[in-house]
Formats: C-alpha cells, structure tokens, sequence
C-alpha cells in the first residue's frame, strides 16, 4: 500500500447554499439551507487519499473542542494515521464558510485557527515513518510549508504540492525540487500573471512558474476543462457540477496517489479527473470524495 504523509489543514466548514453571491452591503436571503461539515484543503486529501486505496498519514492541528473531536473521530474511522495530529489548547479549530451558487461554484472564507500550531516535532515524526511522498497545501503557515518540505526533500522524499490557497508573496523559490507542482486556474493567474484559458496560455503559465518553482511536472487544474500536465489538455468528464467544494484537493491527491503506482503522470492526470468529476456531482466536502471502487467503475462506464 501505498504510503502518503498531508501535512497541511483541518476545518470544520460553514456550508450555505446561495441563489447568487451577495454585493456589498447586499443581504440575500438564502432558502437551500446551511450544514456544518468537515473540511480543510489538508483534511479532504487526506480522507481521499484513504478513500482511494492508499495508506494515509495526517500531520495537521485542530482545538480541544466540539469541532476538533469532530474532526478527529473523522479520521480515525477513515482509517487515517492520526499519530501526528497537535491538539492546540490556544486556538479554535480552524473554520470555512463557504457559499455555494446554484451553478456549483463556491466561495471560501477561512479562519486558520489551530492550523497554525502544527509543530516541527510532529512533521519530524511523520517523516521518519518514511512515506512514500508529501502531500501538502498553502492553507498552513509558511514556515510549516518550508519547514516540511526541506525535512522530506533531505530524506529523499518526493513532495507535491497543490498551490492554495494562492498568495503571491509567498516565497516558491525557497522550495526544495518538487515532484508535482499543482495550481488551479485562479492560483495560476496569481502566481503568474497569465489566465491559463487555453493551451498557449497554460504553456505560457507553466514557462512563467518554472521561473519560480523547481518541480519535475505542472498540473493546472482547469475545472470543468480537464487539466493541463506537461504540455497537454486532459479533459474531464461531463457531469452535472452541484458542488466543487474539495474537487481540487481531492483531485491532486488522486494524482499523487495514481502516479505513485506507475510514474505515469497522464494515466494519473486521467484518474484524477475521474475522481475530481465524482466530487462535483455530490454535495460536500469530504462526504463527496469517493471510493477508489467508485472511481474505478466511473472510467469503465466513460470510457470513449
């Protein structure tokens, strides 16, 4: 089995259903309902990467509260390796509200909370379990993503990273050699300049981030669109988006764990849309991820 340590962030999330995001000083109101949810950029890659046949190590922070029990008891029955998991008594457990349009397309607030006490000792920890990469986001601190990143890259770890929450002043050319190096659409114009909204932009994109970051294969998330990995468009599978909520993080960690198995970085890119398509048919965050059972069986049923 394959082995991937996250080290990256837990939420509770603050779901409401909107007809249309609100202007300021708009109220609105909002007849689909709210629910709260576990969350957390980190927390769905982890629960996917366990959901989709690998074994799933989780290095992040949560309160000594309600939401942190929550959150814990989560992972625990997802069969997640919660060992390296900080118990913060001087912060609340990280919190995102998310309004989600009728389309499907969501908004994200986040309060990091207890996401930023993840200790060194804890990361140290994880790494000496030796796992097969590292996993990690921007939704923690920056000295978190460095500290992690130098750590696994001096074990001869490979490391992907899914670039958000996207801040241009973070400093990318202070990463080790990546293995992956995923952003969305959005983190991509962030980071570059460039809307990535064909191939010669995408192509331009990743010219532009290579300036930047050091990493073997660029993955541009395109949504509804596929991706773009290495000079080439991968489409997506058509599906009625109800909710895009976790769809990248689910995505890149499918494409971590796929291309683990083989180091085919398209059969991945394949596999990861798949996946990234089951997630915005479903309401959720980690509620929406699926079974690798499930992913397997939607490919056999699109296959062109």
């Amino acid at each position: 089995m394959i082995k991937i340590l996250t080290v990256s962030s837990a939420n509770m999330d603050f779901v409401m259903d909107t007809p249309k995001i609100p202007a300021a000083g708009e109220s609105i109101i909002c007849n689909g309902g709210y629910r709260y949810i576990p969350g957390g950029k980190g927390a769905n890659s982890a629960v996917a990467v366990a959901r989709l046949g690998g074994e799933s190590l989780f290095c992040t922070s949560v309160g000594r509260d309600a939401n942190g029990n929550a959150l814990l008891d989560l992972y625990n029955n997802e069969g997640i390796d919660t060992r390296f998991i900080y118990r913060a008594n001087d912060a609340p457990t990280g919190l995102a509200a998310i309004m989600v349009e009728g389309n499907g397309q969501n908004r994200i607030m986040v309060f990091p909370g207890a996401n930023r006490k993840i200790t060194t000792e804890a990361i140290d920890l994880a790494i000496e379990e030796k796992p097969e990469a590292l996993f990690m986001q921007l939704e923690t601190s920056v000295e978190t993503v460095l500290y992690a990143a130098k750590s696994a890259s001096e074990a001869g770890i490979p490391i992907v990273i899914d670039a958000g929450p996207a801040d241009p002043e973070f400093p990318l050319e202070q990463l080790p050699e990546l293995e992956i190096f995923s952003p969305n659409e959005t983190e991509t114009e962030i980071f570059t300049g460039i809307a990535p909204t064909d191939e010669k932009s995408c192509e331009l994109a990743v010219e532009k981030l290579k300036e930047r970051v050091k990493a073997k294969h660029f993955c541009i998330k395109l949504g509804g669109k596929g991706c773009y990995v290495d000079g080439k468009t991968v489409p997506s599978f058509k599906v009625e988006a109800v909710d895009t909520t976790a769809a990248g993080d689910t995505f890149t960690a499918a494409l971590t764990l796929e291309y683990l198995r083989d180091r085919d970085i398209f059969k991945a890119a394949r596999f990861a849309c798949a996946a990234a398509a089951i997630v915005v048919s479903k309401r959720g965050a980690s509620s929406s991820i699926p079974h690798r059972a499930q992913v397997d069986s939607f490919i056999a049923e699109n296959r062109s």
